[in-house]
């Protein structure tokens, strides 16, 4: 027996997405398979690996571990969406070109939406902070240091961080 759709209404990338969706429907199946956004990626689909990380309402969220329709009346912003809102590359991307920390590349999105997240709650993280940031993004290529690296580079120094400074 079929459920009933829902009717949800998210914010993704600053439009508006309107429609009905089926109960069990994720939110990764929802972003690369109904609104072809395929730069979140479809990984180990268990919540493991990081690659499907999307930010929403603020916060670092494996996609294929919600579904759509709890992110009903949410704003999402995803890889896509960084370029979008600029028309150029966030300064986050730059830096991971920069700093060598992309390689294969599948992880890159995920590991850039989660460093985002960190960046929008601590702008000057330590590197403890960043590395508990991207404790749920695996990477089989880059070793993590240039990962590091690259979200130090962008830190803004100018800015304080709420949180107890590194040991």
């Amino acid at each position: 027996m079929n459920a009933m759709p829902y009717m949800i209404n998210i914010e993704i990338n600053g439009h508006l997405f309107q429609g009905y969706v089926p109960a069990n429907l994720t939110l990764l199946d929802l972003l690369r398979n109904k609104l072809r956004l395929t730069g979140t990626k479809k990984g180990c689909d268990t919540g493991d690996c990081g690659s499907c990380t999307v930010i929403v309402n603020g916060k670092a969220v494996n996609a294929c571990l919600c579904l759509a329709v709890e992110v009903d009346g949410c704003k999402v912003e995803t890889i896509e969406g960084l370029y979008q809102a600029t028309e150029t590359f966030h300064p986050l991307q730059d830096a991971f070109v920069k700093h060598g920390a992309v390689q294969c590349g599948f992880c890159t999105p995920g590991m850039i939406m989660a460093c985002k997240a960190l960046l929008d709650e601590i702008p000057n993280p330590g590197e403890e902070q960043i590395k508990e940031a991207i404790a749920g993004n695996l990477c089989r290529c880059t070793g993590y240091q240039k990962i590091i690296e690259a979200v130090a580079s962008v830190a803004d120094p100018k800015k304080e961080s709420d949180s107890c400074p590194d040991k």
